[in-house]
């Protein structure tokens, strides 16, 4: 064991939790944000702490530098994926919101994260549902030509084929999304140390 893994456990003892990565990936407007933010309370409900990085917010700060060609699409999840591990590292819970588009890309994430800390969950919603939630009007903008390479649009969106789980949001509410992320990923946060 090196240095990094053990200092791992002494704060994951520490903060009596297993760190992981829980990665929404989804549509535009399926609601990752607002899931993974409701998500984060209530594990701070059960003392789990942890942290969002959500795809918007990064993009004004750490990733202002990159658009949203398939080179910096590669970027953003690279350095998310990056600073994903190191809070991991540091015994802290991530909950990542990204679109986060294709196979590619989200393998490439949970191979920098590794396997055993990477919770991919898949953030289902109906393109139409997704443009019916839009309040910024990107996907009208993007329908428009107004927007290039706009996910869902003109750009691929890959259903991951293996999620840890999907929370499909246009049949359940944020409240009935957010037991169902409690029920089936809390388990694997609980330290074994009591």
């Amino acid at each position: 064991m090196n240095h990094i893994e053990q200092n791992k456990i002494i704060k994951e003892n520490f903060l009596n939790q297993k760190a992981k990565v829980i990665w929404f990936t989804g549509l535009p407007c399926s609601g990752k944000t607002t899931l993974a933010r409701h998500f984060e309370n209530k594990l701070l409900e059960n003392n789990i702490i942890s942290v969002v990085i959500d795809g918007d917010i990064v993009r004004t700060g750490l990733n202002k530098d990159l658009g949203f060609s398939a080179n910096s699409r590669f970027e953003n999840i690279r350095r998310i994926a990056e600073v994903s591990k190191i809070l991991i590292e540091n015994g802290i819970i991530v909950i990542v919101s990204l679109v986060s588009p294709t196979t590619e890309l989200r393998n490439m994430a949970k191979e920098i994260i590794g396997e055993n800390d990477f919770l991919e969950v898949f953030v289902n919603a109906p393109l139409k549902v997704c443009e019916t939630r839009d309040v910024k009007g990107m996907y009208k903008k993007a329908r428009q030509g107004i927007i290039k390479e706009f996910t869902g649009i003109d750009s691929t969106y890959e259903i991951p084929q293996n999620p840890f789980l999907e929370i499909l949001t246009a049949e359940f509410s944020i409240e009935e999304s957010s037991y169902l992320l409690i029920e089936t990923i809390l388990p694997l946060l609980k330290s074994n140390v009591e």
